[in-house]
């Protein structure tokens, strides 16, 4: 019984490191996505 609980403990971890790296991938591509669609020298611009 408590092997079971360990295994899903496990598994739910997984998961949630899982949903983590892929939010993660998400907003790293989007920021990506933006800093392109914007041109490199956006940063140079004056305020």
């Amino acid at each position: 019984m408590q092997d079971a609980e360990k295994e899903r403990q496990r598994r739910q971890r997984m998961r949630s490191l899982a949903i983590a790296w892929i939010l993660f991938a998400l907003v790293v591509l989007f920021f990506i996505v933006t800093i392109v669609r914007l041109g490199g020298n956006v940063a140079l611009r004056p305020i």
